[in-house]
């Protein structure tokens, strides 16, 4: 496939999850992809960052920013260590979720709106959740700073021309089976009802080749064929049960 062939593509936290399967997709594309995340990515091009070392995470967004780019997608994202209710939960998660949720994805758009705009139009893409939109109890810090950045994605996107950047947020219908996950889950979970992240794959090409049209400002819930629907449609159901805290 060379659809995106002669583009170039950012993801922050594109070695695995669905931030992988973006990165992937795009690469497989023909698309120029740079990832930053704290482990490598196979053989894309990759640097090493850590959202949660605020001052060293802007020094190599900046550095990245500075390329010209076609399509960004910020897929990082710190869950805590385990579900617990607001009481349980140690302020340094807390602080831990605002670096990486929150002030990694304000970091992000400043370094990159301006090459973003310089592509007329550039695509931002910001993988959000359903926490946004449900809450729930065991996930106050995650649900928290989501819905801070998702507020924020969207005050960016009233501000921006639409010729010149395109922002769209995409989140899952469901779980999704990702290494992340796989850290808070028993040995013996069952994955079998949980999305995969290459369920993300036609939208992310289908978003970097029209560049956002048609979706600038969107909410898109993917689901687990890979087709999507506009928030408003459907809005997906909480993925948080209190017998599961």
């Amino acid at each position: 496939m060379t659809a995106l062939a002669g583009r170039r593509g950012l993801v922050v936290g594109g070695s695995t999850g669905i931030g992988g399967a973006i990165a992937r997709a795009w690469s497989e594309a023909g698309m120029d992809v740079h990832v930053l995340s704290r482990s490598q990515p196979g053989a894309l091009r990759w640097s090493p960052v850590d959202l949660a070392d605020p001052e060293a995470a802007r020094t190599v967004l900046e550095a990245a920013g500075r390329e010209p780019l076609d399509a960004v997608a910020f897929s990082a994202v710190s869950y805590g260590d385990k579900r617990a209710t607001f009481s349980d939960t140690p302020l340094d998660q807390w602080r831990t979720q605002v670096e990486v949720n929150l002030h990694g994805l304000w970091l992000t758009l400043a370094a990159t709106l301006p090459s973003l705009r310089a592509a007329r139009p550039g695509l931002f893409i910001n993988v959000s959740s359903e926490v946004v939109f449900n809450g729930g109890p065991g996930r106050s810090g995650y649900a928290a700073t989501k819905a801070a950045g998702a507020s924020l994605v969207d005050s960016v996107y009233q501000e921006e021309d639409p010729d010149l950047v395109r922002i769209v947020s995409v989140l899952p219908a469901g779980m999704v089976d990702s290494p992340g996950i796989r850290r808070r889950r028993p040995a013996d979970f069952d994955y079998s009802d949980y999305m995969r992240p290459e369920s993300f794959a036609p939208i992310a090409l289908t978003l970097a080749t029209t560049a956002g049209a048609d979706h600038n400002g969107d909410n898109l819930v993917v689901h687990p064929d890979g087709t999507w629907t506009p928030i408003h449609d459907h809005t997906p159901i909480s993925q948080t049960h209190r017998s599961r805290v």
